[in-house]
């Protein structure tokens, strides 16, 4: 009953969002149907906040760690004013492309910046500060990603982490795969470090917000 509810609640929720554009549920609906591991996607209540977010720091460049099909990209070039821009690295050509067919659907197509092959490697170079970063990849990598991105991140920038919740692994003691202990780093690294402000917020699957006090 209560995961009836919840669900019903969080439908309600986007209901009375701003959600992403027409374009944006085709790639979604496409991915899903047709893409292997479309769990990854952020999904609309998600999306919402991450457009939120983008308005609210009124970033004009993103940083992009994890494309998949470019839901997200998407997403962030919608809410991005005219002249912005979001880089997104991702080391997997197939579902990049797959993405690009909608990207080009969309009269925000040209913010979109994709950048394939091993991130770390492809961060050194792009110039510049970013207002805002999206960590979405592999979770092994997912503190050497914060720290990139919190050296790069310009005054008042943020830094968004997702899947800190891991669908409550998190907290389950006996796993310990290298994912989950990844993902319990970063969540810890973020607390003890008193220069950061961060909010773990339970939407989706977790998500860590967090800006430089």
């Amino acid at each position: 009953m209560l995961l009836e509810k919840y669900a019903e609640l969080e439908q309600y929720a986007i209901d009375k969002s701003s959600t992403p554009s027409e374009i944006a549920d085709q790639l979604e609906s496409q991915t899903r149907s047709d893409v292997d591991m479309s769990v990854m996607l952020v999904g609309k209540m998600e999306a919402s906040v991450l457009g939120l977010i983008t308005r609210l720091t009124k970033a004009k460049r993103v940083l992009e760690f994890g494309t998949f099909t470019g839901y997200s990209a998407l997403v962030f070039a919608e809410n991005l004013p005219e002249g912005g821009e979001i880089h997104t690295l991702d080391i997997n050509s197939e579902t990049v492309e797959f993405g690009k067919k909608f990207w080009q659907k969309s009269k925000h197509h040209s913010k979109i910046h994709s950048h394939i092959g091993p991130a770390i490697e492809t961060v050194e170079k792009l110039e510049g500060q970013f207002d805002l970063a999206f960590i979405d990849a592999d979770k092994e990598n997912y503190l050497n990603y914060f720290k990139i991105a919190l050296n790069r991140l310009s005054p008042g920038g943020a830094i968004i982490v997702d899947n800190t919740l891991w669908d409550g692994r998190v907290i389950d003691k006996s796993e310990n795969s290298s994912s989950t202990v990844a993902i319990r780093e970063i969540n810890e690294f973020i607390r003890d470090d008193d220069q950061l402000y961060g909010s773990l917020l339970p939407i989706r699957d977790g998500i860590f917000v967090v800006t430089k006090k």
